[in-house]
């Protein structure tokens, strides 16, 4: 069409009887074709050929097999795109509705996996948000990035297009009009034989960095199953173990992290087929960017839909939480100890040795003899700490070990989620819960 626009002898029965059989692929055909021919593009232009007889002559006219198949490929790879950002944005939005609930709810931290200082159960999910943002914003740059190979000729010279046309300003018009129609504003503005596998490169990039985001994720909701403080969801029925049915494995998360993990390794194969493409090209790109392309977005997409049912139906175990805490804050305390008796006139390094040795005292107690941690009840027995006794419950509120916690998470879901959300406000009014069949 774009060539006949620009003046070559094509007529409309020709371009007609094309369109009436472009959904009629004989694949059957085109099989035995490639068995003669070994080459799967000009299989498919010989049977589409034999099926628009009127058509013949012009079929392929100027175009090289990268024309079809490159400029195909930059198509499904805009599309995939489009396909995963508004799943990205369902697990950012479930996400962000968690955060919210749980902003205020103290949580211990952990550092080395050795607790910590004391966060909150919203807090810790902004972490995983952030990732996530991080993610939504490579994948857009990505779809935003992406142009149209359009029509470059054998090697990127246009030089098979120049014979047809004769006219330069002629050709440079039929590569933007291709890319048109295809959906492109812009096509690359140079290329070999083939766009720059640099573009699949970023890509698999941006799609092993969001494996990477949802493997951390998922591994920290693996452990804190492990800690009994936050399950995945566990349907009535569903079973953990086939031999220890108390169980409840987080198998979703575990599924996650198996796909997210295939998902990181194919950076490395996307960034080896692109450093030997030598000069305009090789072929050894093509049978591997079959499988690394595919693989990348249906282990993007499949991780995806699992995390978005784990983020619709997380589960909170406050009391177990709170129970977690109180083993460990009254270590913690420590310092909120040492300021409370500095104001009632007491010595810092006194008081910093003072409870040095009780805390020591009362750690032998949990480690060697498996104990609870009787700290605090060292404190309350010792004269020295008899100015603060009755302030002992103030200083001992988890919600006074959280620092800004909670505003945090109302600042950074207001100032950086919710903007984001916005641009796939059409795609989540028409989201449903996701269910797992398997």
């Amino acid at each position: 069409m774009s060539l006949q626009e620009l003046g070559l002898d094509i007529t409309d029965d020709q371009i007609k009887e094309m369109e009436a059989n472009i959904h009629n692929i004989n694949f059957a055909d085109a099989a035995a074709e490639e068995k003669l021919t070994r080459h799967d593009v000009m299989a498919h232009v010989h049977v589409f050929a034999k099926q628009c007889p009127k058509a013949a002559p012009i079929i392929h006219l100027g175009a090289t097999s990268c024309f079809v198949g490159d400029n195909t490929d930059l198509i499904i790879l805009r599309d995939g795109l489009d396909l995963l950002l508004p799943r990205i944005a369902a697990v950012i939005q479930n996400l962000s509705k968690f955060a919210e609930q749980y902003r205020s709810l103290p949580t211990l931290g952990f550092t080395h996996l050795q607790p910590a200082q004391l966060t909150t159960v919203g807090k810790r999910a902004t972490l995983w948000l952030y990732d996530f943002l991080m993610d939504e914003r490579a994948l857009r740059r990505a779809r935003e990035d992406l142009r149209f190979r359009g029509a470059k000729g054998t090697t990127g010279t246009q030089a098979s297009f120049m014979q047809l046309f004769e006219d330069s300003t002629k050709v440079r018009v039929l590569d933007k009009r291709v890319a048109e129609l295809s959906g492109f504003q812009k096509t690359y503005p140079v290329t070999g034989q083939t766009y720059s596998r640099k573009v699949d490169l970023e890509i698999v990039a941006s799609l092993s960095s969001l494996g990477s985001s949802i493997h951390k994720m998922c591994s920290d909701l693996r452990l804190l199953a492990s800690m009994k403080e936050i399950e995945e969801p566990f349907e009535e029925s569903q079973i953990g173990s086939s031999a220890m049915p108390y169980k409840r494995n987080p198998m979703r998360s575990e599924r996650c992290c198996a796909l997210a993990r295939h998902l990181i390794a194919l950076f490395s194969n996307a960034a080896n087929t692109h450093s030997v493409q030598w000069l305009e090209r090789t072929l050894d790109d093509s049978a591997n960017k079959r499988l690394t392309l595919s693989e990348a977005f249906l282990s993007a997409d499949a991780a995806l839909i699992v995390l978005v049912n784990i983020t619709q139906g997380l589960v909170v175990y406050p009391k177990v939480i709170e129970r977690r805490i109180n083993q460990e804050l009254p270590f913690m305390s420590a310092e909120n100890l040492i300021m409370a008796m500095v104001k009632k006139g007491g010595d810092r390094q006194v008081c910093h040795e003072k409870i040095r040795v009780l805390s020591h005292e009362a750690g032998a107690q949990v480690k060697q003899f498996g104990k609870d941690n009787d700290f605090l009840d060292r404190v309350r027995a010792d004269p020295y700490f008899t100015p603060i006794i009755n302030d002992l419950d103030g200083l001992l509120n988890p919600s006074t070990y959280i620092g800004r916690a909670a505003e945090q998470v109302t600042e950074f879901l207001e100032e950086e989620v919710d903007p984001i959300l916005e641009l796939y406000t059409e795609h989540l009014k028409h989201d449903k819960p996701v269910t797992l069949s398997i």
